[in-house]
């Protein structure tokens, strides 16, 4: 078991080490579109890369999700084959967002430098492939709102 300290300062090695063997400018929040962000995650027990939906205005989070849902067969087929699409996934400070993701389908534990390498190749090789979907359907999903 690690302290508080020793958590946090794992998570910050985790996320620092990735951004330094893989440096790179992602797309992440600069998607010009309130609530809407590609995210990476990881935790205990768990990683993925996700596209979350957190407008302040929860019509609008209904709005961009059917558009995606409009898509989900041309993300599956030509993107990101294991992607998932959850209306109700709830966060760990237990807040229910729309959220579609691909989950890390390894052995992964963020307390675990062993599982570190496998993760950062997993989030170089589905990230490019989210944004990309992104980049070519940007005008397509604005008009949502």
């Amino acid at each position: 078991m690690f302290s508080k300290e020793e958590s946090a300062q794992l998570r910050k090695e985790f996320w620092m080490s990735f951004g330094k063997s893989f440096p790179r400018k992602w797309l992440l929040y600069n998607t010009k579109i309130k609530g809407f962000a590609f995210k990476f995650q990881a935790d205990r027990k768990k990683a993925f890369v996700c596209l979350d939906f957190e407008h302040p205005e929860e019509i609008a989070n209904e709005l961009l999700y059917d558009q995606m849902v409009s898509l989900k067969k041309i993300v599956e087929t030509e993107y990101l084959p294991e992607v998932i699409y959850d209306d109700n996934f709830e966060l760990e400070n237990r807040k229910i967002i729309r959220r579609i993701y691909v989950p890390y389908d390894k052995k992964f534990s963020i307390y675990n430098k062993n599982t570190w390498r496998d993760c950062y190749e997993f989030f170089i090789e589905t990230m490019p492939q989210f944004e990309l979907f992104f980049y070519e359907y940007e005008d397509f999903i604005k008009q949502a709102i």
